[in-house]
């Protein structure tokens, strides 16, 4: 059991792909994966005072994504995310520290959740190592200018500079992100398709 006052912690590293449909199967049932240990073990090892939690890093600047960026493969691999507008790895660290810092009764209240590191940043007071604090994946400020903004620029609209400089920080429920895959091809049979029975 852990020591009076003292909370051991374990952190998983997952994403927003545990939520909904994001690259592929495995990806998705990986992180779902993760987050449903992160769940499990926080109900097993309440007993014994220790807190398990999955984390969401957001758009992350690790070697792998930067060198993809280098090559001119991140757009087409990302579907266009502004890796420049990315969290450091660093993020992610802080975020786990500052989690540590907590309290054994607020770290054993957080347990077996999933845990955004923009929006711990938010809460407990931390920035990314450039003194940013970039907004969370499920922000409005995230989604409008990365997802929202392109599709209606790619159908022929415009979007005024004023929506665009004034865009809120709020974030959407978690509902909105358990969604099934993209619409795919609509013919009986995607070329390349084949029937497993």
């Amino acid at each position: 059991a852990a020591e009076a006052g003292e909370a051991p912690l374990i952190c998983l590293v997952s994403s927003f792909g545990g939520k909904a449909y994001t690259f592929n199967v495995a990806y998705g049932v990986g992180k779902a994966a993760v987050d449903r240990l992160a769940s499990d073990m926080a109900f097993q090892l309440k007993p014994h005072g220790v807190a398990s939690i999955s984390l969401y890093p957001g758009v992350v600047k690790t070697e792998g994504n930067l060198e993809m960026e280098r090559r001119g493969e991140w757009a087409e691999a990302s579907g266009g995310l502004d890796l420049e507008a990315g969290e450091s790895p660093a993020f992610s660290g802080r975020a786990v520290a500052a989690l540590a810092r907590l309290d054994s009764e607020a770290m054993l209240a957080r347990s077996g959740r999933v845990e955004v590191v923009a929006e711990l940043a938010r809460e407990l007071g931390f920035s990314d190592i450039d003194g940013s604090r970039p907004p969370s994946i499920r922000s409005l400020a995230y989604l409008c200018p990365n997802f929202v903004f392109p599709s209606i620029e790619a159908g022929g609209g415009t979007v005024p500079r004023w929506v665009r400089d004034n865009v809120p920080d709020i974030n959407l429920p978690w509902s909105i992100f358990a969604s099934p895959p993209p619409e795919r091809d609509a013919s009986p049979r995607s070329e390349g398709a084949r029937s497993v029975i």
